[in-house]
């Protein structure tokens, strides 16, 4: 009966947490099978490249274009990616990964977790996800021009410097939501 009590009074004490663990994972893990079920329709075998990658790869071939001239993109023979072309030298390849669909999925999942107010978290969520795509698409058409110019740095810059990038945006978006709009930071303090 002891034993009973203290796992009652354990849980209790630990609600708010076991709530934040249950919504995340059932947000993280609904959503990242609805978005395999979606890319499962794709051929990559054929090489297809999915929708999403598509636009993401078409905004940074435009972006790119806005500011200089000479940049093409083309799917790649090979693979299901996109290739961005930068004064006729192929600089970066487009592929699924690329278009932070998965990170747009765990941001959302750690909003939904602390979210007191539909409203609210609905609107930060599309808000957040906008702007994660708007700043991955720059992402992308800094790395291609960096890539360019400086080819013998694409580890570094592929592999921690713009992950960072998007990665500490997030984070921010998260400590905002937190601190800021949930509700959650005011209702324990």
């Amino acid at each position: 009966m002891l034993k009973i009590h203290i796992l009652r009074n354990n849980f209790l004490q630990y609600k708010p947490f076991f709530t934040f663990l249950s919504k995340f994972l059932l947000f993280y893990v609904f959503f990242t099978f609805m978005y395999k079920m979606y890319l499962n329709q794709y051929d990559v075998v054929n090489n297809e490249v999915d929708y999403f990658t598509e636009v993401v790869a078409n905004q940074t071939k435009k972006l790119m274009s806005f500011f200089v001239d000479n940049t093409r993109s083309f799917p790649h023979d090979f693979e299901p990616s996109i290739k961005i072309f930068y004064k006729d030298k192929y600089v970066a390849r487009v592929i699924e990964g690329c278009n932070a669909i998965s990170v747009m999925i765990l941001f959302a999942a750690f909003i939904f977790a602390f979210s007191t107010q539909w409203k609210k978290t609905g609107l930060y969520i599309v808000s957040g996800v906008i702007l994660i795509h708007i700043l991955n698409i720059i992402r992308i058409a800094l790395l291609s021009f960096a890539l360019y110019y400086y080819p013998e740095y694409e580890e570094i810059l592929h592999g921690t410097i713009f992950p960072l990038f998007i990665y500490g945006v997030v984070f921010l978006l998260w400590i905002l939501w937190v601190t800021k709009f949930s509700g959650y930071a005011k209702r324990n303090s």
